[in-house]
């Protein structure tokens, strides 16, 4: 069982607590790490680090910040398999699931550093004769960027690559439940030589790391990913300072599919949209609509889908399509829903309760139907592999029912009407609206949500910009100058 250190300053280093937390595989609820648990001395020297090294790294240009991020890609890609390995024995994650999110991982690194030369500011022209106005985009300084249990390789990346191009220090807290990789990806940038500060490491509990973090005068922006009272939580301790926050929280997903849908196509797509990460993502298909005349077709054939749908530890076992839920709290928060929407009426189709295994966090792909617009399982994010169906009758009716929540990152429509397509299109109050196909976004994309979905975004052009500052410089001139 290995043993981690935090990465401060250059140095791999204890915390200074001295105490330890142990690392779950959710599969076999076995301990397979232990990391330091971090306390607020610990996140100051992370601060006063990349504080350091700010200047210097910022006067590098840019290309040459970007050569970095090509040398973490090759690194991580040299160790591919074993980092596969590694996110599923943390995560839970298929080996299938855990491929996709290293090689995403890997192209991450290598299109952010792609806009070293890209990003820039504007020359306007003014008001008044003889001058300029230059628009520069500057690095935007210290960034705190908390980091998930769902998708603990890809979010690194997603906070790593932008501040290293733009020229930001960074201090990354990943989650308490799935450090390992996060740990092993700071080896990495130690072994190609990042000046010292630039990059720090804190492991531990949220609540001992993010509020020192993000309520630190020294840091600029708290790029956090995960649910929404630890977004408020961080929100509240940053407006102290009044300090940038970037924020992308939970999700609870529409799919509608109308009379108009291609049925077989939209079971195939929102069957890999609810059970992409064994359910737990933020963008996941949370709850479906379907129109009562294919409503017959699409529940029995998606209830079929989810029934044959194989559950089990993909390190150990072949063709598994869904791990085990990340730890206990998410499994018993799941099953408690599902209890709950029972109770109040909701028919299992299939599914509705925990495998019957000996040891890890398994439950069984869930389809409900007989679900009203006001119970738990379609007000709150489920994050885990359950689908609440509801009949509806009236397209206009569909999309208030869709727009009926707190939550706006992602949504889906499946229909072969164009009309129907461009209508929901310009109803519907999310981020990302997908047509025809499974919830997922592009690199190139902005990933960014709505309401209490959060706050700014990334990936892209737009990501990238979170990261830089506008200076605004009004340059006159003397035109008669010899």
């Amino acid at each position: 069982m290995k043993s981690y250190q935090l990465y401060i300053n250059g140095e791999f280093t204890n915390s200074h607590s001295e105490e330890m937390l142990e690392v779950i595989n959710p599969a076999t609820e076995e301990v397979i790490s232990r990391i330091p648990k971090s306390d607020e001395n610990d996140v100051q020297r992370a601060i006063e680090a990349a504080k350091a090294s700010q200047r210097d790294w910022e006067k590098k240009p840019s290309i040459e910040r970007a050569e970095y991020l090509y040398k973490i890609a090759d690194r991580v890609e040299e160790k591919k398999e074993a980092f596969i390995d590694m996110l599923t024995e943390e995560n839970g994650k298929t080996v299938d699931a855990s491929k996709a999110e290293v090689d995403l991982t890997i192209d991450y690194f290598r299109y952010m550093a792609g806009w070293a030369r890209r990003y820039e500011g504007e020359v306007l022209p003014s008001d008044r004769p003889n001058e300029n106005i230059l628009v520069f985009k500057k690095p935007i300084g210290i960034v705190g960027g908390i980091v998930p249990w769902n998708f603990p390789m890809f979010i690194f990346a997603r906070k790593v690559a932008p501040a290293f191009v733009t020229g930001c220090p960074i201090i990354i807290k990943p989650s308490q439940y799935t450090p390992n990789t996060a740990c092993e990806l700071a080896g990495i940038i130690h072994e190609i030589g990042v000046p010292k500060g630039v990059f720090s490491l804190v492991t531990g509990k949220g609540s001992d790391i993010g509020t020192p973090l993000a309520s630190s005068p020294d840091v600029q922006m708290i790029s956090l990913t995960g649910s929404y009272p630890a977004g408020s939580k961080v929100m509240e301790a940053a407006a102290k300072n009044i300090t940038k926050v970037n924020l992308e929280l939970g999700g609870k997903a529409p799919a509608i599919v109308t009379k108009h849908a291609n049925v077989d196509l939209a079971v195939e797509k929102i069957t890999t949209s609810r059970i992409t990460n064994n359910g737990q993502a933020c963008t996941n298909a949370e709850r479906v609509y379907v129109h009562e005349d294919v409503a017959e077709e699409f529940i029995s054939k998606i209830t079929n889908t989810f029934k044959n749908t194989k559950v089990g530890d993909s390190l150990n076992e072949d063709g598994c399509d869904i791990g085990p839920l990340a730890n206990k709290q998410q499994i018993d928060s799941v099953e408690e829903m599902v209890n709950n929407a029972v109770k109040a009426g909701a028919v299992v189709k299939t599914g509705g309760k925990r495998v019957d295994r000996d040891k890890g966090f398994f439950f069984e792909p869930t389809v409900l139907t007989d679900v009203s617009q006001d119970m738990n399982v379609i007000q709150e994010e489920i994050f885990g592999p359950v689908l609440p169906i509801v009949v509806y009758s009236d397209f206009d009716k569909v999309l208030e029912m869709a727009n009926d929540t707190h939550y706006g990152l992602s949504s889906s429509i499946f229909s072969d009407n164009m009309h129907e397509v461009m209508k929901a299109s310009n109803v519907l109050r999310y981020g990302e609206t997908y047509v025809n196909r499974e919830n997922f976004e592009a690199v190139q994309g902005f990933h960014a949500g709505m309401g209490q979905s959060g706050i700014g975004g990334a990936d892209g052009k737009h990501g990238l910009n979170e990261y830089l500052k506008t200076h605004v410089i009004y340059m006159e001139y003397d035109q008669d100058i010899k």
